[in-house]
């Protein structure tokens, strides 16, 4: 009898709780839009870019500059290793939809080189991408520009890059190494396309 007088009370307390969480109010989701679409996709550019000029070899003139010293040295589109370059710039892409409304997105045109310009801006310095400019000619609709900054906290230092790509034309990425203790760093590394 007592097995079955505490089987009954686990079961009513069972039934108690579970009613106590159906009558609680519910959250309308109905009035929330819901969240469609995606930002700007650096590797889907990347990816394109890859697919169009695969094969077209050309010489790539690659200068390092390394607080104000310079060195220039040449390679060719079949020999270079793309994958350090990729990387910096696959990074800082914000296409992946829990970026959606981290970014304030303005769009304006230029009408001295006659550029329809997408410029997506954060607040937040946790985010690695601070910025991204894309600019596309008003005639054609081609992209003619991609600029980025980034921007990464550590307990030794700052690090601000500010990247650069004209399609089939240059490459550059500077960065801006601040540390807490010691020297600055700043390198440029440009790659320009020699076609």
């Amino acid at each position: 009898m007592k097995k079955y007088i505490k089987f009954n009370w686990i079961l009513l307390v069972a039934m108690l709780a579970m009613t106590s969480q159906s009558c609680k109010k519910k959250e309308d989701k109905s009035k929330e839009p819901p969240v469609i679409g995606n930002y700007f996709s650096i590797r889907q550019f990347a990816l394109d870019e890859w697919n169009t000029f695969a094969g077209d070899a050309f010489v790539i003139q690659k200068t390092v500059r390394v607080n104000g010293k310079t060195d220039t040295s040449y390679t060719n589109s079949d020999t270079i290793n793309w994958n350090p370059i990729f990387k910096t710039f696959f990074e800082t892409d914000i296409s992946d939809r829990k970026y959606i409304g981290q970014y304030k997105f303005t769009q304006f045109d230029d009408n001295a080189d006659g550029t329809h310009n997408f410029f997506y801006q954060t607040d937040d310095e946790d985010l690695f991408t601070q910025k991204l400019l894309i600019t596309i000619q008003g005639q054609s609709g081609l992209i003619t520009g991609i600029y980025m900054e980034t921007l990464r906290h550590s307990l030794f230092s700052d690090v601000i890059q500010k990247l650069y790509y004209n399609p089939m034309k240059t490459i550059q990425i500077i960065t801006d190494e601040k540390p807490r203790f010691g020297s600055k760093k700043l390198t440029v590394v440009q790659y320009d396309f020699m076609r």
